[in-house]
């Protein structure tokens, strides 16, 4: 895990019950105790695609945070994303998905593209 000052920005992976799959992204500074575990920098910043396919993993922007889900379905831009840790479905506007990036050993690396 790499060390981080005063001022970086940074991502947190809660793994607290009811958050867990959120990625919080506040623009608002933050003051919160929290393990070093659920601590990484922010992913890059990838373009956006233009459209996502049935499977696909994918974050989706809501409640002030990214949630990890799949997409399951769509009707012109929006999709309906599976979200495996509540098991509730939602639909999104494509511009509030973004690709589902994993944070491994210290890097951000692409998800396998299709669940299974």
């Amino acid at each position: 895990m790499g060390e981080f000052v005063e001022g970086d920005l940074v991502e947190v992976c809660s793994k607290e019950d009811g958050l867990l799959g959120g990625q919080g992204e506040d623009p608002q500074a933050l003051v919160e105790t929290i393990s070093a575990d659920e601590i990484r920098p922010m992913p890059p910043k990838l373009s956006q695609p233009s459209m996502f396919s049935l499977h696909d993993k994918v974050d989706a922007f809501d409640l002030d945070a990214w949630w990890f889900g799949g997409i399951t379905g769509q009707e012109g831009d929006t999709y309906s994303v599976y979200f495996p840790t509540t098991n509730d479905v939602c639909k999104y506007p494509l511009q509030r998905l973004r690709r589902h990036l994993e944070f491994v050993n210290g890097q951000w690396v692409p998800s396998t593209t299709r669940q299974r």
